[in-house]
């Protein structure tokens, strides 16, 4: 049976995420490190990359687990990506794609704006901090001056672990190798 001694492992660490992979190395979710000890011992996944940290349990010490491999498939549909203010600022790596800047004071702005016949579509919604959004008003790019950073598109890749999700922790060197270049 596999208990974990009180104090041993902090709930933050706990907490702390492990990318599941399908039998086809697929990324299919991102869990936390209890869970997937528990799909280990219960012997539906194998580790694959383990982190520096280890977990004393009664009678073992373990390293903890980055990712995980399901023995056997999981269905899944096909992933839909729905557009959203989430998705826009996950799509454009939360940064103004006018001034470059990064942080949470972040919107979307309609390239073209709404009264000039502007959608709300991937292609015509960008990240935009407060300031270059209060400095290009009601006005269209070419009116204001702006130039764009790069031209917005929908996503071609659509993970099955959410797009905000999936942009937070491209960035783990363990994870990129599950993930489309």
């Amino acid at each position: 049976m596999f208990t974990v001694r009180e104090g041993c492992i902090g709930v933050s660490w706990a907490n702390a995420e492990v990318l599941v992979l399908n039998s086809d190395y697929q990324p299919l979710n991102v869990t936390n490190v209890r869970r997937a000890i528990i799909l280990v011992f219960l012997g539906k996944a194998d580790v694959l990359h383990t982190d520096s940290k280890s977990i004393k349990t009664l009678h073992e010490t373990i390293e903890a687990p980055s990712v995980v491999r399901l023995k056997h498939h999981v269905r899944r549909p096909a992933p839909e990506i729905h557009l959203s203010r989430r998705s826009i600022l996950a799509r454009d790596d939360y940064t103004c794609q006018y001034c470059g800047k990064t942080g949470t004071e972040l919107t979307v702005d309609h390239i073209i704006p709404k009264r000039m016949g502007g959608q709300s579509t991937w292609d015509n919604l960008v990240c935009c901090c407060r300031h270059c959004n209060v400095k290009k008003g009601d006005r269209s790019v070419k009116e204001c001056g702006f130039k764009l950073r790069r031209p917005p598109m929908r996503p071609k890749y659509i993970p099955y672990i959410s797009l905000t999700r999936y942009t937070t922790t491209i960035h783990r060197d363990d994870w990129r190798l599950y993930f489309p270049a």
